[in-house]
């Protein structure tokens, strides 16, 4: 049976991850840290099905003991500070959460089990202001936060390591991948979520920042099974993950808020508080690199993605306001 490592278990692309090697028949080693109150909400199904070990990606020593303790086949490194309207205010935390602790994870992989297939979660947002249209594996980086240069170190001592130290080390490029199990912080779902509210007349506005963003957004589901097969080629090497369409912002308002039978105008309020400082205004990946090399392919497209979205958090707040009702009736 083959053990795996995850970080960010718990998180989107985690408790899918989580799934899908489960499926396999993977024993899963999840990392979590020591809270008070530990959110299991996107793992609740699985979660007796996961050998939980205590550890912290800034501590070195926990870190290695978690690799002793799970003596891992495969690890993938998915945690970190992934908000990236945060990390303007949180620059320091950030560096230390999305980039530093990615030289930690990999330190105790070379320590403790350096045969270990070893896998860490880049972005697209290293593309920043992009110099290539699309972006590809060899596209230069300009990222335009300090997310996305944490995320540009955690991509470049991914591959020092794999160069100094032949590990099987390697990233997946992962452009914007969304899910009903996405941060309620995140753009699209906060989209989702304000069109079931306002739908069943919980809100009555949604505040944005800038709706002419563009980015190529894909369903998480399709890209776990990309981080999955990249470490099981021959030789580890880097990808991009992507659906090769864009759709700006107000694209997804329309979709989201037209399958509930609304205008998204009659709602939206632009806000400058959401605007960020730096931005980022076109991503769209060229993923010919991995359909060809991993077979990997896309299978929920767009507004199959935003449809599914909306249906879920439809479910959810129906179900909060029973709940909400039947406490206040109690």
């Amino acid at each position: 049976m083959k053990s795996a490592l995850i970080t960010g278990v718990t998180g989107q692309d985690g408790s899918y991850l989580a799934e899908f090697l489960l499926e396999k028949g993977y024993k899963v080693y999840g990392l979590r840290r020591r809270t008070s109150t530990p959110n299991y909400e996107n793992v609740q199904a699985i979660k007796d099905q996961i050998e939980w070990i205590s550890g912290d990606l800034t501590d070195l020593p926990s870190l290695i003991e978690a690799v002793r303790i799970a003596d891992p086949d495969e690890v993938y490194n998915l945690a970190a500070q992934s908000y990236v309207a945060a990390s303007w205010p949180q620059p320091i935390l950030t560096g230390n959460i999305t980039a530093l602790s990615v030289t930690n994870m990999l330190e105790a992989v070379r320590i403790v089990k350096p045969t270990a297939r070893f896998y860490q979660a880049s972005s697209s947002e290293m593309f920043g202001k992009v110099l290539e249209v699309p972006q590809k594996e060899t596209t230069p980086f300009y990222p335009r936060s300090p997310y996305g240069v944490a995320k540009v170190y955690g991509h470049w001592i991914t591959v020092n390591y794999r160069e100094s130290f032949d590990m099987f080390a390697c990233s997946g490029i992962l452009f914007n991948h969304e899910s009903p199990r996405r941060g309620l912080e995140f753009v699209t779902r906060k989209i989702t979520d304000g069109v079931a509210r306002i739908k069943l007349g919980l809100q009555n506005e949604l505040r944005l920042g800038n709706l002419d963003a563009l980015r190529d957004w894909g369903f998480a589901g399709d890209y776990i099974k990309a981080m999955w097969l990249m470490l099981q080629q021959d030789t580890p090497e880097d990808f991009v993950i992507s659906t090769e369409e864009t759709h700006s912002v107000r694209e997804f308002l329309e979709v989201a808020f037209s399958y509930v039978g609304l205008n998204y105008e009659d709602y939206v309020v632009l806000d400058p508080k959401f605007v960020r400082p730096a931005e980022v205004d076109l991503l769209i990946g060229d993923c010919t690199k991995a359909k060809e090399k991993l077979g990997w392919k896309q299978e929920v497209n767009f507004t199959q993605l935003v449809h599914m979205m909306v249906d879920e958090d439809i479910k959810r707040v129906q179900a909060e306001a029973r709940y909400a009702n039947a406490m206040a009736l109690s």
